[in-house]
């Protein structure tokens, strides 16, 4: 893809929306995936549902389900940056990997988003508004990791390049 291209779903139509549409943001766990939504026109992200890992046929197939009853254009998946003297195998790695096997199992592309302190920043936004925590926040975190991906294009950032998808075959 050419730098500076502009990789927005429809980007390419002679007369594109300003907001493509919905985004489905993932706030990825080892035993559990949180889900939210965007609103069609990319204001606002909303919790949308908690994934119980089982497999990942499973998982992906879900993700895909929502995906088409939800509309949406492309899935944000958060990555936790790790900072420079970290060496080795990390979560990053483990959701770069993750991210290009869901871009090879859903028909949307997929988008990498910092998701550094999301769920603080959700744990946080419960308190502030004086809502109960619940036992898992993992779908609010994804609401922010979408809300944050949301922010970003209102300022005028690019989109970032969607995911490779993995080849499954190697």
């Amino acid at each position: 893809l050419a730098a500076g291209a502009d990789h927005r779903p429809g980007a390419d139509a002679v007369s594109a929306p300003a907001f493509p549409g919905r985004l489905l943001g993932v706030d990825y766990g080892l035993r559990v995936l949180g889900l939210a939504v965007s609103d069609p026109t990319g204001l606002i992200a909303r919790p949308l549902d908690l994934l119980r890992r089982t497999s990942k046929t499973e998982d992906f197939a879900y993700i895909a389900q929502i995906i088409a009853e939800q509309q949406a254009v492309g899935a944000v998946v958060g990555l936790p940056l790790s900072p420079p003297e970290v060496t080795g195998y990390t979560q990053a790695d483990r959701v770069r990997l993750w991210a290009s096997r869901l871009a090879a199992a859903i028909p949307v592309p997929v988008y990498l988003w910092d998701e550094r302190y999301s769920s603080q920043d959700a744990a946080e936004l419960l308190d502030a508004t004086g809502q109960e925590q619940p036992d898992r926040i993992d779908a609010f975190a994804a609401a922010v990791i979408l809300q944050s991906f949301l922010e970003a294009r209102r300022e005028g950032l690019p989109w970032p390049e969607p995911v490779a998808p993995a080849d499954e075959s190697d």
